[in-house]
C-alpha cells in the first residue's frame, strides 16, 4: 500500500488531496495546526499541533512516524498576504517567507530519512515564483516566497536524487479557496486530480521541472 503524507491539510487543496489519494486506497498522513471537521471526516489518521513554522513541530512529526517509510509526501501549507509596494508591509513578506519557503524546506529536511526508494515529494507552489512570469508586479511577499520556494525544491531534487527521491514543483492553478477569497478558475477536487496526476506521472528523469498541474512546463 501506497503511505502519502499531507503536509497542510486542513481545507482548500491539502483537504482535496487528502481526500483524493484516501479515496484510492493509500494510507494517508495528515498534518494541519487545528483539525476541520471536513478533515476529521475522512477517517486517516490525523497529526494536528504541527506548525511548519517551528523546528518541534518538524522534529515531532517525524518521530512521531516512527519506522514509517513514505511513498509520496506533499508540503501544501501555505499564506497569501496582500503586499503591494506603497506601504510596504515588510513583516508580511517576511511572515510568507518563513512559511511558504522556509517552512517547507524545514520540513522536508526533517522527514529525509523517512523517505521510500523510490519515493516523491511534491511542492505546491505558484506560477506567481516565476520571474519569466512576472508581468503585472506587485504581490512582494508571496511572488518572493514562491520564488525562494522553486530555488528549494531544485536543490532538493539535486540533493535527494542519491535516495531515490523525485521532486515536482507544482502550481495548481487558480482554485477557489478561502485564501483566494473564493474567486478562481478551477474548484479544489479537480485541483488536486490533476496534481496527483502530475506526481504519479514524475520519474527521476523529470525531477525537479516547474509544471503547471494541467501538465504545462512553467518558466523559472
Amino acid at each position: 500500500m501506497t503511505t502519502s503524507l499531507v503536509i497542510g491539510a486542513n481545507r482548500g487543496i491539502g483537504l482535496a488531496l487528502t481526500k483524493a489519494l484516501a479515496a484510492r486506497g493509500d494510507e494517508v498522513i495528515a498534518t494541519c495546526r487545528t483539525p476541520s471537521p471536513e478533515l476529521q471526516a475522512l477517517g486517516v489518521r490525523v497529526q494536528s499541533g504541527i506548525d511548519l513554522t517551528e523546528d518541534r513541530s518538524a522534529v515531532a512529526l517525524a518521530q512521531s512516524l516512527g519506522s514509517t517509510k513514505l511513498d509520496t509526501v506533499i508540503l501544501n501549507a501555505g499564506i497569501l498576504e496582500r503586499t503591494p509596494l506603497a506601504p510596504l508591509d515588510v513583516a508580511a513578506v517576511q511572515r510568507q517567507l518563513e512559511v511558504n519557503a522556509v517552512g517547507p524546506l524545514r520540513m522536508a529536511a526533517a522527514l529525509r530519512s523517512h523517505f521510500a526508494n523510490p519515493s516523491k515529494l511534491a511542492l505546491i507552489t505558484s506560477r506567481m515564483g516565476s520571474i519569466a512570469d512576472n508581468t503585472s508586479g506587485g504581490s512582494y511577499g508571496y511572488r518572493m516566497s514562491k520564488a525562494a520556494l522553486n530555488a528549494a525544491g531544485r536543490s532538493l531534487a539535486h540533493d535527494l536524487k542519491g535516495q531515490g527521491v523525485a521532486v515536482a514543483l507544482l502550481h495548481p492553478g487558480y482554485v477557489r479557496t478561502e485564501m483566494t477569497g473564493g474567486g478562481g478558475t478551477v474548484g479544489p477536487d479537480e485541483a488536486a486530480s490533476m496534481l496527483i496526476a502530475r506526481i504519479d506521472a514524475l520519474s527521476q528523469a523529470t525531477s525537479g521541472t516547474f509544471w503547471h498541474a494541467n501538465g504545462e512546463v512553467l518558466p523559472w
